[in-house]
């Protein structure tokens, strides 16, 4: 499987089909509040691992009632449940993939394919439990939970070996030491403006406003984007930065993210004055 999946993020035949699909994904989404919400913005991670857990819970549950005697209502009764709350995970999935790079994308689409397959048996396995069929039924529903358990193993290797959705920056605090780390003279440090230093060979950007000064990790984390490279934005009376790359965008006084395709918050590291010195260190 781990060579499969080499070969399909190298298979770049995918990208035919892929790339009209990402254009589709755009062109249908294209509201920013909607966008944000299925990245999962409002939470602070990403929404589609979250949603997942009811169709595949509901789904894993229906297999068990089914090899348990007088359980076929409630079995059915998951099955449907199963369906119906895989519609919304799907369009949450499509909206995060179409933010991605194009070797994560490949993996994604088979991904998607996958699961596409087990949705479509599993409305199968509902049709023929609702009018009597229950060991048709049964049947499918066991095919359907295979399909999407391949689905889940895919989904594992785009999330854990190709990063995909998750904080790309975070991990840069194990490479700081710790204590305070002088950052330069705080006088030299322009009002409004964004500066990059680093700390331990880690990018960091400042930004001043006032008498207050944000240290932030410069590594966007949607794709590791540079965000010393993007604009200044003022969005509902807070400066944010926005990311050059995707568009992800977070507020400067806090980290918090504001929009996607990031859902987690940008790490702000602590600062103090000393001697007229910036210095900032690990949380």
């Amino acid at each position: 499987m781990r060579a499969v999946l080499t070969k399909i993020e190298q298979a770049s035949g995918l990208d035919r089909v892929g790339d009209r699909l990402q254009r589709a994904v755009l062109a249908t989404l294209r509201p920013q509040w909607l966008k944000d919400l299925l990245h999962g913005v409002p939470l602070g991670h990403p929404l589609h691992p979250a949603m997942v857990q009811v169709p595949v819970g509901a789904w894993i549950s229906s297999a068990i009632l089914d090899l348990m005697p007088g359980q076929r209502r409630a079995a059915t009764t998951l099955t449907a449940v199963g369906t119906a709350s895989a519609v919304p995970a799907v369009v949450a999935g499509l909206n995060d993939w179409a933010a991605l790079a194009p070797d994560q994308r490949r993996v994604g689409l088979v991904h998607a394919a996958a699961n596409s397959v087990g949705l479509a048996i599993y409305a199968g396995s509902l049709a023929a439990r609702l009018t009597g069929r229950h060991r048709l039924g049964r049947t499918l529903g066991m095919a359907g939970l295979g399909a999407v358990s391949l689905g889940a193993y895919i989904g594992g290797h785009l999330a854990y070996k190709q990063g995909a959705q998750v904080n790309q920056s975070i991990s840069e605090l194990h490479l700081m030491s710790p204590g305070w780390h002088p950052l330069g003279d705080l006088a030299s440090v322009p009002q409004r403006q964004l500066l990059t230093r680093e700390i331990d060979d880690v990018s960091v950007i400042l930004y001043r406003h006032g008498d207050d000064v944000t240290v932030m990790l410069e590594r966007c984390p949607h794709q590791s984007g540079p965000l010393g490279q993007g604009q200044v934005q003022e969005i509902d009376g807070h400066d944010c930065v926005v990311c050059p790359w995707h568009g992800s965008t977070f507020r400067l006084n806090g980290g918090e993210v504001v929009h996607g395709p990031s859902g987690s918050d940008q790490q702000i590291l602590p600062t103090r004055i000393r001697d007229g010195v910036l210095e900032a260190r690990l949380p």
